[in-house]
């Protein structure tokens, strides 16, 4: 059995509860939308909907894949709910957000991989809140670069793909994704001329080598934002934490980044792929 590590102090989290929170909470709910927040168990939920943010999550909430880190259901998912993208847009608009954030399971139950879901996701977001920028957290697709193009096209000012680990660790934890698809998805993005971001965790047993080397290979894409965060087992059902990294350790991934040539990074042991996403336009 895996030793169960005790968990830092700077890993303390604050919780939110002010009346923005109770806001954004019942918008959320009121809408019948799913957020990674929540699914993810994400520890920064408090202080995002406290200001009023939160990053959706389309397609339902039940995903195709059953990556080891992740705690979002997985199995079977119910069929697309056609109202979703003018709830998010709705949703959007009652929250009066200046740059929106989502995300999604992984379809890969539907031909197009739920493609135009997120298309049409999109248009109704820009549709309703033209003020309002748009980021896109995508999966890869398969690694059908058509795809990723069809959400090039709807305009998203920011395209997201996580690698979410160094390669020897990634085919141990994610349950279909590939380390080299991954890039390709990053490539295509950058090609196009978007603005491609990409996450990954630490503390699943990587090097400090490896976690450079992901850096190179990231850099080579083209992609220019890099959010570099602590991985926290969300339940026992999950793969323990290996290291909980130190916050010097992540300055200084930080300072390498920075050095190596990416123009934002976000790099923290609470810093998750959508944390303080609004300064990445």
């Amino acid at each position: 059995m895996a030793q169960h590590l005790r968990k830092p102090d700077w890993l303390k989290i604050r919780l939110g509860g002010n009346e923005q929170f109770t806001r954004t909470k019942s918008i959320v709910e009121s809408h019948c939308l799913h957020t990674i927040c929540t699914s993810g168990k994400c520890p920064n939920m408090g202080e995002c909907w406290s200001r009023g943010t939160a990053t959706f999550m389309i397609g339902g909430e039940i995903c195709t894949r059953s990556c080891r880190f992740c705690n979002t259901l997985t199995g079977k998912p119910l069929p697309l709910d056609p109202k979703e993208p003018a709830n998010v847009a709705e949703s959007i608009r009652l929250m009066n957000l200046k740059h929106a954030v989502v995300t999604s399971v992984d379809r890969d139950d539907l031909p197009d991989l739920g493609a135009s879901h997120w298309v049409n996701t999109i248009r109704a977001i820009k549709e309703v809140n033209p003020q309002t920028t748009v980021e896109v957290l995508i999966p890869d697709f398969q690694g059908r670069l058509e795809l990723v193009d069809r959400v090039v096209d709807a305009a998203p000012e920011i395209i997201s793909h996580n690698m979410e680990t160094v390669r020897r660790i990634s085919p141990l934890v994610r349950s279909a994704a590939k380390y080299d698809v991954s890039l390709s998805v990053l490539r295509r993005i950058a090609e196009r001329g978007v603005v491609a971001k990409t996450g990954i965790m630490v503390g699943l047993g990587e090097t400090e080598e490896e976690v450079l080397e992901l850096m190179d290979d990231v850099l080579r894409t083209g992609t220019s934002v890099l959010t570099i965060g602590q991985y926290l087992q969300p339940s026992r059902k999950n793969i323990p934490v290996s290291e909980y990294v130190t916050p010097e350790r992540f300055e200084y991934y930080r300072q390498r980044a920075v050095d190596k040539g990416f123009k934002k990074v976000e790099s923290a042991p609470l810093v998750r792929s959508s944390y303080h996403a609004e300064k990445h336009v």
